[in-house]
């Protein structure tokens, strides 16, 4: 049978701290154990032919199990088992009597007030690799030591015991690293406030650090570190909370609390300190961390918690705090709606990626200035949405940047506009097509992607031109620079998109093995107004002509602008004034007329 065995001070020095003792009661008192830990007992005691097998854990609480135990029999924590749980290493005493190092130790006691002459156990993990406690067999009868066949039973039965440690935080309403109450008691203990009568109640919760982030913790210092930062954290918050105030672990790197009763239970100064605590650094491990922290506030309406939920909502209010000067906000709805609409849209975008025909291109035209020649179409991704509509490329790709689709969007719209350029071509139509590229393109696989679906459609590769950001130079590294080169060699240009938005400096810019440079459209729009803005492209487009660039200036929209580019070191223009966006059945007929335009007549 399974017991909790009660710890006695006046048998040990290495008294437990009163915190983990309090936690492990709290814990006996609800009726939680060790899942299994009857089953785990039972077979090493008979693996080992042993009468006691007993699991203590670090805080003190600990489970005995016997052959021949006495169900009224209380029993008491012997400083040995202490020492067996804290020291993290195996330990086999042959005679615990002939022992000199225990000498002046009171014995241990069987079930019948024999005492114990041999002992033997092995450190408790978790599943994580934390050390929480050890195993320990006892027999009353000494023995010469474990063979191999002993060790082994030991082992696995730690091993085992381990796992229920942690199932059985999860069954006690308890995190497992923190020890703190997790997401159901949360609810659980929301609802009893509801049934108390309660009207209204303060949320709070807090973001500990981006999940981007956080995982990076986790890939640079390992489980144990991000295990000991937790811990950390949830130590400074309740040493800011208000008394009798309980956390909860809601998430990995979330928690949250219902605040003392109050109309405004917290000030403006009191949450600019909570804030202040977790942005100083952390030193974990001997390892200092600063982190990105949010926290968020929800005044909740108890009395209509049926078909809420108050920690989506606060926990919404914690995100966008994250990204905020001050570190935290107040929940807003409409900015909550907002969240759930892009959630929304993402499902929806992945979906049109994989299962739709949502999806389509349109494609703008670029022409040479020296003589109008067109001479390649930009694809451009749209999306219509079967309730929503048109949805702004402004707004569907920015979202599949952050939700990790960038790349499956690529993929389609290289699929379908190297498919479409082909046909073009057939047709007696001998244009480029320049794509654009994001940064989460840019691996070893961009080469082999933009090979393979130019092989697939029988499309020259150097008739293709991949755009990217001006803020991809940020990320300038030598890995960029194989995988541009790579893309060069294949035969593709390479033209760097929006420039003049951005920080390159001039070292990188020249090291870039790109053929195009555009100017962006944000210089030039205003560029008959604003004499600054002139001046600016101009300066840009002479010293992209000498060094090597290819320069075509964007957002052409009206005559005035493409006079005033005409007489600058530009190449190409794009832009209403040429032509805005077409579907690809418009582009043929776009073409037939685009000599016209090189006399100034337009197609916008």
């Amino acid at each position: 049978m399974q017991t909790t065995v009660e710890h006695d001070p006046d048998m040990t020095s290495a008294e437990p701290d009163t915190d983990a003792r309090t936690g492990a009661d709290d814990r006996a008192a609800e009726g939680y154990a060790v899942p299994g830990f009857d089953s785990i007992a039972h077979l090493a005691a008979a693996s080992m032919e042993v009468a006691i097998v007993l699991l203590v854990l670090n805080n003190g609480s600990a489970y005995w199990y016997s052959r021949d135990a006495d169900p009224e029999r209380t029993h008491v924590l012997h400083p040995l088992y202490l020492e067996a749980a804290r020291r993290g290493t195996g330990q086999v005493l042959a005679d615990i009597a002939a022992d000199a190092r225990y000498r002046d130790t009171p014995p241990l006691s069987g079930t019948a007030s024999a005492a114990l002459r041999f002992f033997a156990c092995e450190p408790v993990y978790t599943l994580s690799g934390r050390h929480v406690g050890a195993l320990c067999v006892m027999d009353p009868v000494p023995r010469t030591g474990l063979d191999d066949a002993g060790h082994a039973a030991l082992r696995d039965a730690a091993r085992l015991a381990g796992a229920g440690v942690v199932l059985g935080g999860y069954l006690g309403r308890t995190d497992p690293v923190t020890q703190l109450p997790h997401r159901s008691a949360f609810f659980e203990d929301l609802r009893a406030r509801q049934l108390n009568g309660a009207q209204r109640a303060w949320l709070i919760s807090i973001e500990v650090a981006p999940v981007e982030r956080f995982n990076a913790f986790v890939r640079a210092m390992g489980f144990p570190y991000a295990d000991e930062l937790m811990r950390a954290v949830a130590a400074r918050v309740q040493a800011w909370m208000p008394p009798a105030t309980r956390l909860y672990q809601v998430g990995v790197t979330r928690f949250a609390a219902v605040l003392p009763e109050a109309e405004a239970p917290l000030g403006a100064e009191q949450l600019d300190d909570l804030v202040a605590r977790l942005r100083s650094p952390f030193d974990c491990l001997d390892i200092p961390l600063t982190l990105q922290p949010g926290v968020g506030l929800l005044d909740l309406d108890v009395r209509r918690l049926d078909g809420a939920d108050p920690l989506r909502q606060v926990m919404s209010a914690s995100h966008a705090a994250q990204h905020s000067p001050r570190g935290w906000a107040l929940y807003e709805r409409s900015q909550d709606e907002r969240h759930r609409q892009e959630f929304f849209l993402v499902t929806e975008l992945a979906a049109a990626l994989t299962e739709r025909t949502e999806l389509y291109l349109d494609y703008q035209p670029r022409v040479r200035l020296s003589d109008g020649r067109c001479v390649a179409v930009e694809a451009l991704a749209r999306w219509r949405h079967p309730t929503l509509g048109e949805v702004p490329p402004g707004q569907f790709v920015p979202l599949a940047e952050r939700a990790g689709l960038m790349r499956s969007l690529t993929g389609w719209v290289l699929e379908h506009s190297v498919a479409q350029l082909a046909g073009w071509r057939k047709a007696g139509y001998d244009i480029g097509l320049s794509i654009n590229i994001s940064n989460a393109d840019f691996d070893a696989d961009l080469v082999t992607r933009l090979e393979a679906v130019a092989s697939r459609h029988a499309v020259d590769p150097r008739g293709l031109e991949l755009e990217f950001t001006e803020s991809t130079l940020l990320l300038h590294n030598d890995a960029t620079s194989r995988h541009l080169a790579a893309v060069r060699e294949l035969g593709a240009g390479i033209a760097i998109d929006d420039f003049g938005t951005g920080y390159s400096n001039l070292a990188s810019l020249r090291q870039m093995p790109a053929t195009c440079l555009k100017i962006d459209q944000s210089f030039v729009r205003s560029m008959d107004a604003n004499r600054h803005d002139a001046a600016i492209v101009r300066s840009m487009a002479a010293l992209a002509r000498d060094l090597g660039f290819r320069v075509v200036v964007e957002g052409v929209e009206n005559r005035r602008i493409y006079e005033a580019v005409r007489r600058m070191a530009c190449d190409e223009v794009q832009g209403f004034y040429v032509s805005r966006p077409l579907p690809a059945a418009a582009v043929p007929a776009w073409l037939e007329r685009a000599a016209d335009w090189h006399h100034g007549e337009g197609t916008a």
